[in-house]
């Protein structure tokens, strides 16, 4: 198993507040990627806090025998630890009130992974050259395509596509969701925040990774496509490999 990531600023913001890191035990690869939102530094504060607290927690906890219905366990405990995190810190610090975070994560063992989210960063099955969005976004575009008033197209460029309707921070507790699946031999799981998806469709995505030779190249060109179609937010993307 092999793992990489990259952010990138992105081409109109002028900070950068997403936050995301990678980490090998001997039998788990393990990423996590988080968005920020609330204010200049309540954004950058709430993202970097979230992935300390869930990898702190999770690095704490995680045996090497978990079977795939503990590690969800695990995975719901450490984003509940990293909520109450986040909104103690907004509630201590006046300049944090309000902030809050998106988190995407993988949990990678041998044969399968569990994915956990919360707000609208997604993960993606890459296999054979197709691509699959795994996690359902929790925003208000995505009940709009769901009930069928708009196209998933027009979601990328709606007015309220940054609208999101679960976060962690904001309140004293919020539930994530969590997926198992199974992994084969050469699949990819890319891990990501929504300005790379805003900027770029999922066929996009997937031919800029499948062409690449390796998963540094596949995130350079990423950051690539979305710079070169405006990239209005901040761009983080993480790319796991199962070999």
């Amino acid at each position: 198993m092999r793992a990489s990531g990259l952010t990138d600023i992105g081409l109109h913001r002028q900070e950068n507040q997403d936050t995301f890191t990678v980490a090998e035990t001997p039998a788990h690869l393990l990423a996590v990627v988080c968005d920020g939102m609330g204010g200049q530094r309540g954004g950058k504060t709430a993202s970097s806090l979230a992935v300390d607290t869930y990898m702190e927690q999770l690095r704490t906890m995680l045996k090497e025998d978990m079977a795939p219905q503990q590690l969800r366990e695990l995975s719901s405990f450490c984003v509940a630890q990293a909520n109450t995190a986040v909104h103690r810190r907004a509630l201590e610090d006046p300049d944090c009130q309000g902030m809050g975070t998106t988190l995407v994560s993988a949990i990678v063992y041998q044969g399968g992974a569990v994915i956990s989210n919360i707000g609208d960063s997604r993960a993606y099955l890459i296999r054979a050259g197709e691509i699959r969005r795994i996690t359902h976004d929790h925003s208000v575009v995505e009940h709009l395509v769901e009930s069928g008033d708009i196209t998933a197209e027009e979601a990328r460029t709606h007015p309220n596509r940054n609208l999101i309707t679960r976060a962690l921070g904001p309140e004293s507790s919020m539930p994530c969701d969590t997926y198992e699946m199974t992994l084969e031999d050469g699949d990819l799981l890319l891990l990501c925040t929504d300005g790379l998806v805003v900027a770029a469709t999922d066929e996009e995505i997937c031919r800029a990774v499948c062409s690449a030779d390796d998963l540094n190249e596949g995130l350079e060109r990423l950051i690539a496509l979305a710079r070169q179609h405006g990239a209005p937010d901040n761009v983080t993307a993480v790319l796991l490999k199962n070999r």
